[in-house]
């Protein structure tokens, strides 16, 4: 298949998931990541905010505040790239590009060692990644390749195999359940 019809098989599964069954599924997931030594590792973590049922990440983004972590989101810029702005709280989050939830400014984030968390439509073994078709984190991460990334989804979201393109970036690690 290629990412077209896989985007449109995966955005109806997608599509199908309750509230309720989008935050059971997010809670495992969740509870998967913090338990890794990754995240107990990570003095700084740049999670996205979910959109259009994807993973919820506030359960992450909550511990991290807790843990004391720094914490910056994704915000698109009007050029077609993408920064992260620091957050201590879900204040001044509103609705952003295409609809998504962005912080409305702040302090970019300019760290040298952070946790990348990374939404996407389709994942396989070999960690690499389909995303909504904008390119955003692979220009970010074509411009700032030295940061770990990671993958949350679903099950139906991990796939045997993907066909990928030069520009392409893989994940470093895919948690799902």
């Amino acid at each position: 298949m290629d990412k077209k019809e896989i985007r449109k098989i995966v955005k109806l599964k997608k599509s199908k998931l309750s509230n309720r069954e989008v935050l059971v599924y997010s809670h495992k997931v969740c509870e998967k990541f913090l338990a890794q030594d990754f995240y107990k590792k990570a003095d700084v973590i740049y999670p996205y905010l979910a959109y259009n049922t994807e993973i919820v990440t506030d359960e992450i983004i909550e511990q991290a505040w807790r843990d004391g972590k720094k914490v910056a989101v994704p915000k698109v810029l009007d050029d077609g790239l993408m920064e992260f702005y620091y957050i201590d709280s879900f204040d001044g989050i509103s609705e952003g590009y295409c609809g998504i939830t962005e912080p409305a400014g702040g302090i970019v984030a300019k760290d040298e060692k952070v946790l990348i968390l990374m939404p996407g439509l389709a994942f396989d073994r070999e960690h690499n990644r389909i995303g909504y078709g904008g390119g955003f984190y692979d220009k970010f991460l074509a411009a700032e390749p030295e940061h770990p990334t990671l993958a949350l989804c679903y099950d139906f979201q991990m796939l045997d195999h993907l066909e990928t393109e030069e520009f392409d970036i893989p994940v470093d690690h895919v948690i799902w359940a």
